[in-house]
């Protein structure tokens, strides 16, 4: 299984979101400049995110991106299978697009990657946006400097 960067563009956006506190929405050049996401891209993933009613959109000078819920209902896994669909490292394990085996008599390592696809489901199914933040401050203040003057 790989993670395409239109996906990883997607997630760090969403974060970006999930990120910001103000009331007042993202503008999309604040996003791209934060999380370094070429701005035509970020255009058109974030275009994508709203047409799947995860983010929001105002237009106009005061205009901007907002997630279309809360960061604690909003995981990983569903904008990772909105953008590339299903997380299967094969195939024939896939949920939502399963393909028929092609190996006569089945194949051996069946169902080793259908634990391998629910390892990385258990993962990314129950992680929100809001836990991804909580984990970024808490790993951004745990230095704390020490400074002799």
């Amino acid at each position: 299984m790989s993670v395409s960067s239109k996906c990883y563009y997607a997630l760090r956006a969403v974060y970006a979101l999930a990120e910001h506190t103000g009331p007042e929405p993202l503008k999309i050049a604040e996003i791209a400049e934060k999380e370094q996401i070429p701005i035509r891209f970020l255009e058109v993933i974030l275009n994508q995110l709203k047409g799947g009613g995860f983010v929001q959109s105002r237009r106009g000078a005061e205009g901007g991106y907002r997630l279309a819920r809360p960061a604690d209902q909003l995981t990983v896994g569903q904008i990772m299978r909105f953008v590339d669909g299903p997380i299967a490292p094969v195939d024939c394990v896939s949920q939502t697009r399963p393909k028929v085996c092609e190996f006569p008599g089945g194949c051996h390592f069946y169902s080793f990657w259908a634990r391998v696809r629910q390892a990385i489901s258990d993962v990314v199914d129950t992680t929100t946006f809001a836990d991804l933040v909580r984990e970024g401050h808490e790993r951004g203040s745990g230095y704390v400097g020490d400074w002799i003057i």
